[in-house]
């Protein structure tokens, strides 16, 4: 199923690229990755990461919803997800995403994506680097239940339930859950709305 839904994603990805007379290196320096590694992922030989997916929907002009499900999204004066209805995106391994918003367009698009977010416990994962990403805009993390490392650049804090962070995503940021599983809302917004 996963294979099928990477393969899917790819084909919307490489379809888009070919339609906006992209080239792949141009794509590879928007998703910050070597070429080999965007051709492959374009390619469905390898699974994308969430800030690869949000890089491209933005070079696109698109909602990232779009290249997940192929689907736009079509409602703009609200959006209702019920408990545990989010559309689930598995994007990155211990990471488990449920998009709260899939169904939201928007009057002149979304200018955030919100996402709970199951950060699954790694006990080797606390005596390593933390991995970290890049996309622009800003980001809102608000702890729900278990405890989250947040590396900011070089600056490392915990955080428990109840506790937030709001960061410039444009600069590395990470995570990992410790002591058991880490449930927390993301909420990843465009820096002053959507581009023109």
């Amino acid at each position: 199923m996963l294979n099928e839904q990477i393969a899917e994603i790819a084909e919307r990805i490489r379809g888009l690229r070919i339609t906006m007379e992209i080239s792949p290196e141009e794509m590879a320096r928007v998703a910050d990755v070597p070429v080999e590694a965007y051709t492959a992922a374009e390619n469905g030989k390898s699974d994308f990461s969430f800030t690869f997916l949000y890089k491209c929907a933005r070079r696109f002009g698109v909602d990232i919803s779009e290249l997940i499900t192929g689907e736009v999204p079509r409602l703009s004066l609200y959006s209702i997800v019920r408990k545990g209805e989010g559309t689930p995106i598995e994007r990155r391994k211990y990471f488990k995403y449920q998009h709260l918003a899939m169904n939201f367009r928007g009057e002149g698009g979304k200018i955030s994506e919100p996402f709970l977010v199951v950060a699954k416990y790694d006990p080797e994962a606390a005596n390593k680097e933390i991995p970290v990403a890049t996309h622009e805009g800003e980001e809102f993390d608000y702890v729900l239940k278990g405890k989250l490392r947040v590396r900011i650049e070089d600056h490392i804090e915990e955080l428990t339930e109840g506790d937030c962070i709001y960061y410039n995503s444009a600069h590395k940021h990470g995570m990992i859950a410790l002591d058991g599983d880490c449930e927390f809302l993301a909420v990843v917004m465009e820096r002053g709305g959507k581009e023109e």
